[in-house]
Formats: structure tokens, C-alpha cells, sequence
């Protein structure tokens, strides 16, 4: 009798977008064996390597892997997706959304949610520094005498990553998924013929080795968790791609291959530190046969920088998240892909990240250097996503109090143990993140706030808008043809735009059109939302167009959507009127004065919102404003 299989069986797409996912989603995390173990039993934490440390160590990595990785970024945090998309930024829209009505508690969210993504560029900063330099330095391995050659040959790969990646990844991101799997399929071999010499290894599954371990070492032990934390970096990046995989394929992914690949290999460098304790100065390429050196070099080479466009990627995706939700700059946007709206490329990001990758390479020369600089990035990501799910689980999943708490105290105790271990390296490397985060924690509030400031300071000079149609009415000017389209962020107040044409033109168009534009607390907004239209009389109209935080806001396209909603537009006959602000910093109440500076500073190399929103240059008019804050 002929079958056609079991339910439980994986089909023929699912196994398709689970093997894409190893080429994007788990880059990042699969190539931290490079440099794992190597760093916690560096000099920094003075562990000697010995029986009860080794099992105690990777009794640890093990259930990091288990808990922050499968418990709480698989089976938990992937829960809270917002329309199918992950990602901090994400997640800090899905938060808001769930303390609507209480401005205190949003005013939080979005303060942890924006540190947490000021972290993650600091982590788009030393992922490729420190995977790009773990790999080549098997160069030390196999030539030690072209040890000084690791530093320059690191650059030169670091230069073409970031030079090719105004190409896009449409074209190579086919190659991703198989050099990953090769990858894996390769270090867990190398982890199984090990551990095939040493199964004794196996017993460090047991949590008790764990328990012992800090038992014994105390605060060694504790401090050791700063080089533990290691291998589960790249852990947001599961979360952060679920909208180009979807959350089943990304957790087979993990389940069936990645996680059993990653654990063959660090109890395969665990077993040989055991029969060979001199090894822990560089495991991972000690555990490869001599022959096979070069070879591996090649492709740890290839898979790092796989690892580093994956999170040069989410970099981009998370820039223009925050642009369109009002918390970064206006920046250019290339898309790459005319097949798949999130391959993008943002020039600016893309510029500053090769310079800061460079200065973190040529500054701290070796990945073991680098190693104290990583942890403190991931682990204050990882402590804010943490925060901001379970709000997310106690209020628009209403949880209970109990079950949020059960699994809050265990999740937080683990991410903030990790985190603290990572503070005490603050002056050995720790700060670089820190300052950088910093760095960008501040412009994204500084530009948040600066735009409240000035919508206030419009709204508050501002005309009602009803008094001043009755007022046309009354005593009509004259009217030209054409349709003028006013944008405006106040739709029951006169634009600037149109108070300065009709006093200085003494006309109005035919029709007339005040536009405005919002993003919604969602990726992408459901067509019945998207078009409102008002008719006001007297050929007056209010347009709000609303767009998702990962959509494009191309107004000339929406507004040729309207005439689905009796609002036609002839393009060729149609004007955009618009204000460009001018900021002049002043000792105004608001924010103190260098902030007004920096804002200012911000908003006159912000791109033009006529680029921003797609609107052609030769049918715009633009109108000077100065705005004091």
C-alpha cells in the first residue's frame, strides 16, 4: 500500500527556508567556536585547564546554549512577532502598543528599547572584527611565521566585505546557505572524532559539573562568564531575521542542525584540552589535522564573513526601522533587490561601520583582545529584549502575574549575570561599546526629541484650519488650475507652505490637498488603512497616508491609490508645497543647549523629505521656515 508520509514530516518548503536559514540567521552564533573557548581559558580570567574547569566550562556553554538560545530566544522571545517581523525595533513597537494610554510607560519602552538598539551597533562594529580576525589567525597555526601578516590580511578582507556591499546580497546570497552547512558538517565532525577519544567529555552535559565549577572557582567562576557569553552571540539575530524565514524554519534550523553541530565541536575542543592542555592557546585549529589547516583556514574565512553580512545587514533593516519611527535621521535607502524588500543598503551606516571596524581591528590587533570588548554589546541587548518581551507576555498576551515572573526571574538572573561579568571588562576593552552606544543612544533621543520640539513649535504658531476655509469661502482669492498637495504634520491647522503662497502668490489652486504622512506601530499596513480622506468643502481635503515602520513611503504612488477613494490626482498637474525647517538653537525649556545644537546639526544633514517620500523634484515648491527650540 502506498503512503504519502506523515504529518510530522517536513515538506519540501519548509526544509528549503530551514536550509536558508543557516546561510543568514545563524552566521553570528555558528562561528563563535572560533574563539569561544579560547578566550575563557585565556590569561584574563586565569583558569587553569584541568578536569574540573573544563567540564565546569562547558557544562556552562552547554546550558547557555540551552536556556538563552533555545528557551529564550526560540521558543519564547520568537513568540512576540509583529506581523511576522522580529528585531528589537520591532519588539519596542510591539511594547508600546501594549501600554497604550499610559505615556510614562511608553516614554520607558521606547528609552530600553533604544539602548538596546545603540548596543546592537556596537555589536555590528566588533562581530566582523572579531570573527574576521579568529579566522585568520589559523594563519598563526599552520605558518607562525606569518603571525604579523594576520592584522593586514584581516583589513584587506574587511575592506571587500564592506566595498561589495553596495552590490547587495541578492546575487551571492544563494552561496550562503551551502558554505554554512558545509561549515557545520565540518565542525562537528572535527568535534566527533574527538570526542570518539574522549566520550568521558560527554558527562558536562550534567548542570552539577556547572554547580561545581562555581563552587570551586568562585569568583573566577563568575568572571569566567564573561568569555561563556561568547557562544551565544549572534542569538538576536534569530529573532531579528524571523520575517525573512518565519519563525518553524529558523527553529528546525536550530534544532536539527546548528545546535547538535555546535555542541559536537565544543566538546571536541574540550576532549582535547583534556589529553592535551597546551592546546587551549588556540582550540578550534588545534583540532583540526594538519593537512586539513589550510583548507579550514579558507572556509572559517568565508564563514565569517557570511557571519559579519549578517549582522552588517540587520544593521541596515534596524537604520531604517528607526528612521521611519522617528528615531534616526532621514538617511538614503538602496534597495538592492527588485524581488525582496529587505535586501537594502544604507551608504552612510555602511561608511561609518568600515571605519569603526577598521579602528577596532588595528586597535586591539587580536581576537582574544577583542574578546572583552564583545560581551558587554550582546548581553545589554539581550537584558532589553528580555525586559520588552515580557512586558510584551503580561500585556497584550495577558499573562499572569505568576507564569510572567516564573520565567522573567530565571531568564533576567541568567542575561544580568552575564552582563555584570561583562561590566568588570569595561577598562580592558568593554568600553568600546559602550562609548559607542552611548554615542548613538544619545543622537537617536536627541533627534526624537528634537522633532517633538519643533512640531510643537509649528502646531503652536499654527492657524485652525476650519476658521480659515470659511474664510476663503467668504471672500475667495483667485484660483489657478492644478492640484496643490500641502504636507503638513498638523491636519486641523493651515500649512506654513500655504499662508506663504497666498500671501506672497495671492492664489490658490483649484484643488487643495493637505497631506500627511504616519507610520504605524507595524511593519506593514493593511491596505484598508492606509488611504483616509477628508473632504472639507471648498476644495479642501485632508490626506493621511499611513505606512509601516519596514515600508517605503512613496507618496507619488499612494496618491494614485486614492482615486479608489474619490480622491483623483492628475500627477502631471499636481504641485507639492512644502516647509523646510530651518533649527536655530536657543536656551529655550526643551533640552539643553548643546543638544539643540546637535539636533540642528542632525537635522541640516538629514536627507530632504522630498527624496525621503519620492517626490519629484520638478513638482515641488519649497518654503523657508525658521524654527527657534
Amino acid at each position: 500500500m502506498h503512503t504519502t508520509g506523515s504529518k510530522s514530516e517536513i515538506s519540501p518548503p519548509l526544509r528549503a527556508l530551514a536550509f536558508g536559514a543557516l546561510g543568514v540567521v545563524f552566521g553570528d552564533i555558528g562561528t563563535s567556536p572560533l574563539y569561544t573557548l579560547q578566550e575563557i581559558f585565556s590569561s584574563d580570567y586565569g583558569l587553569q585547564v584541568s578536569r574540573a574547569s573544563v567540564f565546569g566550562v562547558l557544562s556552562l556553554v552547554f546550558w547557555s546554549l540551552v536556556l538563552v538560545v533555545t528557551v529564550k530566544y526560540v521558543v519564547f522571545v520568537m513568540r512576540a512577532d509583529n506581523k511576522g517581523e522580529g528585531g528589537i525595533m520591532a519588539l519596542m513597537a510591539l511594547a508600546q502598543r501594549s501600554v497604550r494610554g499610559v505615556p510614562k510607560l511608553r516614554w520607558l519602552v521606547a528609552v530600553v528599547a533604544i539602548f538596546g538598539a545603540a548596543l546592537f551597533y556596537g555589536d555590528g562594529v566588533i562581530t566582523p572584527a572579531i570573527s574576521v580576525l579568529s579566522a585568520v589567525e589559523g594563519v598563526k597555526v599552520a605558518a607562525p611565521a606569518l603571525t604579523r601578516w594576520v592584522v593586514p590580511i584581516s583589513v584587506v578582507i574587511l575592506l571587500g566585505l564592506f566595498l561589495l556591499q553596495k552590490f547587495g546580497t541578492a546575487r551571492v546570497g544563494g552561496l550562503f546557505a551551502p558554505v554554512m552547512c558545509v561549515w557545520f558538517a565540518a565542525i562537528a565532525l572535527l568535534g566527533l572524532h574527538m570526542i570518539v577519544r574522549a566520550p568521558e567529555i560527554l558527562l558536562a552535559l550534567n548542570p552539577y559539573y556547572a554547580a561545581r565549577f562555581f563552587h570551586s572557582h568562585g569568583i573566577a567562576a563568575f568572571l569566567a562568564l564573561g568569555g561563556v557569553v561568547l557562544a551565544v552571540t549572534g542569538t538576536e539575530a534569530l529573532y531579528a531575521d524571523m520575517g525573512h524565514f518565519g519563525k518553524k524554519p529558523i527553529r528546525i534550523a536550530w534544532a536539527c542542525f546548528v545546535f547538535p553541530a555546535l555542541l559536537c565541536n565544543y566538546f571536541g575542543q574540550g576532549a582535547l584540552m583534556l589529553r592535551h592542555p597546551e592546546a587551549s592557546a588556540n582550540p578550534f585549529y588545534l583540532l583540526v589535522p594538519h593537512i586539513l589547516l589550510i583548507p579550514m583556514i579558507v572556509l572559517a574565512a568565508i564563514a565569517t564573513v557570511i557571519a559579519s553580512q549578517a549582522v552588517i545587514s540587520g544593521a541596515y533593516s534596524m537604520t531604517r526601522e528607526a528612521v521611519q519611527l522617528g528615531f534616526s535621521p532621514r538617511m538614503r535607502v538602496v534597495h538592492t533587490s527588485s524581488s525582496m524588500s529587505g535586501q537594502i543598503f544604507v551608504p552612510w551606516i555602511n561608511g561609518m561601520l568600515l571605519v569603526l571596524v577598521l579602528v577596532a581591528v588595528v586597535g586591539f590587533r587580536s581576537s582574544e583582545n577583542l574578546g572583552a570588548a564583545y560581551g558587554i554589546a550582546v548581553t545589554g541587548t539581550m537584558v532589553t529584549t528580555t525586559l520588552l518581551a515580557l512586558l510584551v507576555a503580561l500585556r497584550l498576551w495577558h499573562w499572569k502575574w505568576p507564569a510572567v515572573i516564573a520565567l522573567g526571574v530565571p531568564l533576567l538572573t541568567v542575561d544580568c549575570a552575564f552582563f555584570g561579568a561583562n561590566l568588570l571588562k569595561v577598562e580592558h576593552g568593554g568600553w568600546f561599546p559602550l562609548v559607542l552606544g552611548i554615542l548613538v543612544f544619545t543622537v537617536m533621543t536627541t533627534w526624537r526629541r528634537g522633532r517633538e520640539l519643533v512640531l510643537r513649535q509649528l502646531k503652536h504658531g499654527g492657524i485652525a484650519l476650519t476658521p480659515f476655509i470659511a474664510s476663503i469661502a467668504e471672500h475667495p482669492p483667485a484660483r489657478v488650475p492644478g492640484t496643490a498637495v500641502f504636507m503638513t504634520a498638523n491636519l486641523n491647522a493651515v500649512p506654513h507652505a500655504m499662508l506663504h503662497s497666498l500671501k506672497h502668490f495671492k492664489v490658490l489652486h483649484q484643488h487643495n490637498v493637505l497631506l500627511s504622512v504616519d507610520t504605524l506601530e507595524v511593519p506593514f499596513a493593511d491596505q484598508a488603512e492606509r488611504i483616509e480622506v477628508r473632504d472639507l468643502g471648498h476644495s479642501f481635503h485632508t490626506l493621511m497616508l499611513r505606512f509601516g515602520f519596514m515600508e517605503d513611503p512613496d507618496v507619488p504612488a499612494a496618491l494614485v491609490a486614492c482615486a479608489r477613494k474619490g480622491l483623483a490626482f492628475d500627477m502631471m498637474d499636481t504641485t507639492f508645497f512644502l516647509s523646510r525647517e530651518t533649527v536655530v538653537a536657543t536656551k529655550r525649556p526643551g533640552m539643553a543647549l548643546w543638544r539643540d545644537k546637535l539636533f540642528a546639526f542632525l537635522s541640516r544633514n538629514a536627507m530632504p523629505a522630498t527624496a525621503f517620500f519620492h517626490i519629484p523634484g520638478n513638482r515641488l515648491v519649497e518654503l523657508g521656515t525658521q524654527v527657534e527650540i
